[in-house]
């Protein structure tokens, strides 16, 4: 019997290695196949048992009691809160699984409301409820007949117009105050976001020049303009090309007047090159 080579001695020890390391492979793939095999099971039972608990599920009345403990409202500064529960009585509360729940129906119905520029819902469970954040166009001008009157609506800084049922504001809502009574000359109703911008050009410029804040902005004739600042009233008349060339004028000409502000009934910037003071 002839001798077995060294070569085949080691290519058998080879082939035996080979065998035995695919053994140990097959092995763990069996062993992982098991183990998540029996993971995925354990997670589908634990999440079965899961979704049964109460509180990950509203009660269908939540939106129906004004107080109810299921919806918490924040950041809303100008709409009521009773009006935003208003509009979630007309809806239902979100159905299933607190965290899957979907709430773009609530959403909807809330950004009808003219003030809220976007609505903001964050879920939560044990117990299952809402936090509704909303987030409000920010007022820029309001509307009024007469300094004595309350005002009747306000411009936000889209130029969407907001009527009387979310006003006043609270104090620290600061906005420029136009007088207007919204007649057909010049309607407030039909203002757009250039007319808005307008104003406040206009009422930061007079600011500028006369280091006093604006109080109001009288257009009840938008022929005959006034702008009233702390110790001034300001007669700029018509919206033109030369107003704010007229509005320029302004340190030069109480420089030049060196009167009692106390007596002046209003600075005239209303004629194109000519500007006088007119006394009380």
């Amino acid at each position: 019997m002839s001798e077995i080579q060294p070569e085949t001695k080691q290519k058998i020890k080879n082939i035996k290695r080979e065998r035995k390391v695919l053994k140990g492979r097959l092995k763990q793939e069996r062993m992982r196949f098991f183990i998540r095999f029996f993971t995925t099971i354990a997670l589908i039972l634990f999440m079965g048992f899961f979704m049964r608990f109460k509180g990950l599920y509203m009660n269908p009345n939540s939106f129906k009691y004004v107080e109810s403990s299921s919806v918490e409202i924040i950041n809303n500064n100008i709409v009521p809160s009773y009006k935003i529960r208003a509009v979630l009585q007309t809806v239902n509360p979100p159905k299933g699984c607190i965290l899957f729940a979907r709430t773009g129906e609530i959403r909807k119905k809330l950004k009808q409301l003219g003030p809220v520029d976007n609505v903001y819902i964050r879920r939560y469970a044990f117990p299952a409820r809402i936090q509704i954040i909303i987030r409000e166009s920010t007022p820029v001008v309001t509307i009024s007949p007469d300094l004595k009157a309350k005002p009747v609506a306000y411009f936000t800084d889209k130029g969407k117009l907001i009527g009387r049922e979310y006003l006043p504001f609270k104090s620290d809502i600061k906005t420029l105050l136009i007088l207007s009574y919204g007649n057909k000359g010049d309607d407030y109703h039909k203002w757009d976001i250039s007319k808005i911008n307008e104003f406040q050009k206009i009422a930061k410029y007079v600011e500028t020049y006369t280091k006093e804040p604006v109080e109001y902005i009288d257009c009840r004739n938008p022929q005959d303009i006034y702008v009233k600042v702390k110790t001034l009233n300001i007669r700029i008349g018509k919206i033109d090309n030369s107003l704010y060339e007229r509005i320029e004028r302004l340190p030069s000409i109480l420089a030049t007047a060196k009167i009692d502000r106390s007596k002046i009934k209003y600075l005239d910037l209303s004629w194109e090159k000519v500007n006088y003071v007119k006394l009380k």
